[in-house]
């Protein structure tokens, strides 16, 4: 039955189609749970703790946007963590999020570097190869620097010391909701940077 369901649900049969899948996903997880397994964004079978209650069992699988009410969280921060909330592992759900940020303007831009270097040779103001506005006025000017050190500054607090930093120190679904407040922010300014055509968007 299991390899059943995992052939008709294999997420590359829903290739453009992530929200039907996650919908299918989640209905799938709330019956699984009484057997103590879940189905993974990966396609993969996992155990889990058997719920008792049907209660328990839609709470478990309830969505990240119920989980976080009041926060308008942009679909590509979920887009890396979505495994990691269902487990509420906070923690590591943040820490892929921002690697996706990063990820996100490796894609857009063509170059593979990280962090803050990626930042500056994506968003440099004399070249950059994503422009935020038009760069025409010293206000524009002002912003797009402004977003170069706000993407560096969530690389810096929100990534590199989630390395480091251990888990027990974390306040879970606080901290989580604050920081991909952030990351959402971050990725609506990306929806309206635009290509430039300037420099080598291949260069390292």
């Amino acid at each position: 039955m299991l390899h059943f369901i995992g052939s008709f649900l294999k997420p590359v049969r829903f290739a453009g189609q992530s929200d039907v899948f996650e919908a299918h996903r989640r209905d799938l997880n709330v019956i699984l749970s009484f057997s103590g397994l879940e189905y993974g964004p990966d396609g993969n079978f996992r155990q889990r703790g058997v719920a008792k209650t049907l209660d328990e069992a839609e709470r478990r699988v309830q969505t990240i946007q119920a989980k976080f009410r009041g926060r308008r969280i942009h679909p590509e921060v979920l887009k890396y963590c979505r495994a990691e909330l269902l487990q509420d592992n906070y923690f590591h759900a943040v820490f892929e999020a921002t690697k996706g940020l990063a990820q996100r303007i490796r894609n857009m831009s063509g170059v593979q570097a990280d962090g803050a270097a990626l930042v500056d040779k994506v968003f440099a103001i004399n070249q950059p190869l994503l422009a935020l506005n038009s760069l025409q006025t010293e206000t524009e000017k002002s912003e797009h620097k402004g977003f170069a050190m706000l993407l560096k500054g969530c690389f810096g607090t929100a990534r590199n010391p989630l390395a480091h930093e251990p888990k027990i120190l974390w306040k879970g679904e606080d901290d989580a909701a604050d920081y991909f407040s952030l990351l959402s922010l971050l990725h609506r300014k990306l929806d309206d940077c635009v290509p430039t055509g300037l420099g080598d968007a291949h260069g390292p």
